[in-house]
């Protein structure tokens, strides 16, 4: 560890878990830390994205696997449900959890402002009219849903994501804007809870920076339990008509919807913040320009998270927040490499995904010859190996729990694992992580 002549100051901009991260890290290696929160310790990640998001897709999942007991020979009644109750569920468990991470960082020293931060130098932060002074400022402010032109959310009808928690009963037939991983969750989640749902997506397939065997195998479970998809099209604008939804599409086509949900993707929280002022360099987009331990082209100033648009996932985000203060605080430290980032589409099944998965040597098992799928009548999905030069190098899980399944093939990409070491490990039978070792074994008989 290194050893600091003096104490030094941080001022962190942003709670989520770019920020909070990098606050514990910098707050146990001796730092003055203080973190600067406009809405909630936790940021979107923990109030209004990550954790209400999969919440509510847990409880999607447990609806789905009610209503296909029969499939098992259980005789269930009709399952009912109040979205209230589940929302209300929601809103709490993300209280809770922003609460225990506030804890944490009060634990380990952390002073929490709570106010809109703005840079007035690179070593000085203003707040509520306060000035605060850093030795090295960190910008972990998040992101906000991209809406459509002229359209504004009105949380009740035409809605972003953040606001879905508010619904007090289920959407009749809600329209999904955008079939990015945003979209395809809600549409996965909304199916299984019983909504009509319309897709609208731009592209032939939805989800169009997954896997693309993937992406076809979510197509199917929508349009198998009667989701519609309009694919090829955009939406221009959406008006509320009474206690309905009009969304026109680039073709003049109008969709007649109870509900509205925009997933079209995200903008930079950036604006208001300075950046111009200390000539920050940032995106045509607005997201912050940063190298790989996270900093900015001015020295003492570095970002994290969704606000540069790296990878938007929590667990980056959480990352660079962590590499910024190593770096700033003089440890040793690896520079971000996206190759062993593990990401998930929590849809029902689930796709995750981790390496290199552009190559041609791969081999793909579907989970139907697999015994645990067979018992627990899966079935959709597969596992996919890809390797180079006989090193597992990436892999595809689309699977119920391909979000744990996916670690075993983290862990051999970031060891630069054989293709024999790896197919040579012993596996629980029946298991789903069967199908793993079993598609590796098959790609190493290739």
């Amino acid at each position: 560890m290194a050893v600091m002549t003096r104490q030094i100051h941080i001022a962190i901009i942003g709670g989520g878990p770019g920020g909070y991260e990098a606050a514990l890290v910098a707050a146990r290696l001796g730092a003055k830390v203080t973190l600067i929160e406009r809405d909630g310790v936790g940021g979107s990640a923990v109030l209004t994205d990550c954790v209400p998001s999969k919440a509510l897709v847990s409880t999607a999942s447990a609806m789905k696997q009610i209503t296909s007991a029969n499939r098992l020979g259980i005789s269930v009644a009709q399952p009912t449900f109040s979205l209230r109750e589940v929302n209300t569920r929601i809103k709490e468990l993300a209280t809770a959890q922003s609460h225990d991470i506030k804890s944490g960082l009060e634990r380990v020293g952390v002073t929490i402002v709570v106010g809109q931060a703005k840079l007035k130098s690179a070593q000085v932060v203003e707040v509520a009219g306060s000035e605060i002074p850093a030795d090295v400022v960190l910008i972990a402010t998040g992101a906000r849903p991209r809406v459509l032109a002229e359209t504004k959310p009105d949380g009740e009808r035409i809605l972003t994501w953040d606001q879905l928690y508010e619904l007090q009963e289920l959407p009749e037939h809600l329209i999904v804007v955008g079939s990015g991983v945003t979209g395809a969750e809600f549409t996965s989640a909304y199916l299984s809870l019983g909504s009509k749902v319309t897709l609208v997506s731009s592209r032939d397939l939805v989800l169009p920076g997954s896997d693309p065997d993937a992406a076809r195998v979510i197509q199917e479970v929508f349009n198998r339990e009667g989701g519609e998809i309009k694919s090829r099209s955009r939406a221009v604008s959406a008006k509320r008509a009474g206690n309905n939804v009009v969304v026109r599409l680039n073709d003049g086509t109008e969709l007649i919807g109870s509900h509205l949900l925009m997933a079209m993707g995200s903008i930079p929280n950036t604006d208001d913040l300075g950046l111009q002022e200390l000539g920050i360099l940032t995106d045509q987009n607005g997201f912050i320009a940063i190298d790989r331990v996270s900093r900015t082209n001015i020295p003492s100033i570095y970002a994290a998270g969704d606000c540069t648009g790296v990878l938007m996932l929590a667990s980056v985000a959480a990352m660079q927040g962590r590499i910024a203060m190593w770096h700033a605080l003089g440890e040793a430290v690896n520079p971000l490499n996206l190759a062993e980032v593990s990401s998930t589409v929590f849809t029902q099944p689930e796709i995750a995904t981790v390496g290199d998965v552009s190559g041609k040597e791969f081999f793909q098992l579907p989970l139907r010859t697999n015994a645990r799928a067979k018992m627990e009548q899966i079935d959709d999905g597969f596992v996919k190996i890809f390797s180079h030069n006989n090193t597992i190098v990436g892999g595809v899980v689309c699977s119920p729990s391909a979000s744990e399944l996916i670690h075993s093939i983290t862990l051999a990409v970031g060891q630069g694992m054989s293709i024999e070491d790896f197919a040579q490990t012993i596996t629980v039978y029946p298991s789903l992580s069967g199908s793993i070792a079993e598609a590796t074994r098959r790609l190493q008989q290739n």
